[in-house]
């Protein structure tokens, strides 16, 4: 397996660790006879990290498929180069910086570190047309 390949499953995982937190959360706030029941009304969040957990994951979610579509491509049509290995490592290790950064509220840092994983997503797509022949 690639080296992108495996940022690209450690980026799955990480994004499977982001449903369990902010599900956490909720039944921390809400108590497990919610989470085990219907939940056909749910209760706005009132705790802080709740809902900036959840504003986490669906943040990662936005840029996800791109993500994942942009790293199999690569892998595909044999992109693979120093730009899709430094573009994966930067999304990947931004997005895991992201969600602290997120949940703790921290203003001004987390949207850069955001940018940077941004930056990483373009580097793995601009990779895709810059194929040696």
């Amino acid at each position: 397996m690639t080296t992108e390949l495996t940022y690209l499953a450690l980026t799955l995982i990480l994004a499977l660790v982001q449903v369990f937190l902010p599900a956490g959360a909720r039944t921390v706030e809400f108590g497990s006879k919610w989470n085990a029941g219907a939940r056909d009304t749910t209760p706005a969040a009132t705790r802080p990290l709740t809902g900036r957990l959840e504003r986490a994951q669906v943040n990662l979610y936005e840029t996800l498929p791109l993500f994942i579509g942009a790293v199999l491509i690569a892998h595909v049509i044999g992109a693979e180069s120093p730009l899709t290995l430094w573009g994966t490592a930067l999304y990947f290790w931004a997005r895991v910086v992201y969600v602290p950064l997120y949940a703790f509220g921290v203003p001004y840092v987390r949207s850069l570190v955001w940018l940077v994983s941004l930056a990483g997503l373009v580097m793995v797509l601009a990779s895709l047309f810059f194929l040696k022949a």
